[in-house]
């Protein structure tokens, strides 16, 4: 069996080699896969905006957009190719385990690795990304404030900004001194390039403030909001460790009764992983293992402020 196995790990290899695949063409393949080609009607929906897109479209192009803007877009190559080999690894180990019950857990489960590392990794980014934001947005308020003037406001405070939002910012400077005139579509243009609904309302404040003066003063409350969103992550971040400590914890117990069944009793041990229903019993225990934690995750994410 493992002589199979490994046969067929190089004929899949050879087949790559033959044809020449490339890192890049296999994620192309897998995306067109994902989301196929539009017909006129589907792109007519998108235009309008009122298409859905498959979830896990939208899941991979938030990454790769997140890895855009940390510089890092290659990496989303190799998080595709990483997952179809962890993929594939799946597979063989639980044929090497003999248990095919396994198989696709296993396969899901080894392929989302490389996913919840990038993910993890992105979410410290967003974190620091949003602090610098709670900052940028509080000076340049406080300018804005005193001059009247949004371009102004930016160029006083450009050094105090740090990456990437400074880019932004110096795009957004140029753009309405250099290119055109009008800072209301300068404005529009800056929404766009931070997703963040607290920052997108803060540009539609200033966007009003440019018709209406005495609308500056609420730019600060809602600065204020980042603040908040903030202040509450912190009050629960020791709750939510809590609940994933609490969670391994119990995922723990569950995978360590393998082991500590076959010191208690290895006929029961025998059972559970060489006969068909105790493979059946650990296929399912593992596919609730994968499931909860999927939903674990989702639930003891940070709070994010939705307009």
């Amino acid at each position: 069996m493992i002589l199979q196995v490994i046969a067929s790990v190089f004929l899949i290899i050879a087949i790559a080699i033959f044809f020449g695949l490339t890192p890049e063409q296999i994620t192309d393949d897998l995306m067109k896969i994902i989301t196929p080609n539009d017909t006129m009607h589907d792109k007519a929906k998108n235009i309008r905006g009122n298409r859905k897109r498959h979830k896990l479209y939208k899941v991979l192009v938030n990454i790769k957009g997140a890895l855009a803007s940390t510089g890092k877009s290659k990496q989303f190559t190799l998080v595709i190719c990483a997952s179809v080999v962890l993929f594939a690894a799946g597979v063989i180990v639980s044929i090497l385990i003999n248990n095919l019950f396994l198989m696709p857990v296993l396969a899901v489960t080894f392929a989302l690795i490389p996913f919840f590392y990038i993910t993890n990794t992105l979410s410290y980014y967003e974190k620091q990304t949003k602090e610098e934001l709670e900052t940028a947005l509080s000076i340049i308020t406080t300018s804005y404030e005193r001059c009247d003037d949004i371009v102004q406001a930016v160029r006083e405070n450009i050094q105090y900004i740090k990456p990437p939002l400074r880019e932004v910012f110096m795009a957004f400077e140029g753009e309405a001194t250099a290119v055109s005139s009008n800072i209301k579509r300068a404005l529009y243009s800056l929404r766009e390039k931070v997703d963040n609904d607290i920052f997108k309302e803060w540009v539609d404040t200033l966007i009003l403030c440019q018709d209406d003066r005495t609308l500056k003063d609420t730019l600060q409350p809602v600065v204020q909001k980042l603040a908040d969103v903030r202040i509450v992550n912190s009050e629960l971040s020791t709750m939510l460790a809590s609940a994933r400590n609490e969670y391994w914890m119990m995922v723990a117990l569950v995978v360590m009764n393998v082991p500590l069944l076959y010191l208690l009793n290895k006929d029961w041990f025998h059972t559970l992983l060489y006969s068909t229903p105790g493979k059946a019993v650990c296929g399912l225990c593992g596919l609730v293992i994968l499931i909860t934690a999927m939903f674990m995750k989702k639930f003891t994410k940070p709070i994010e402020y939705k307009r």
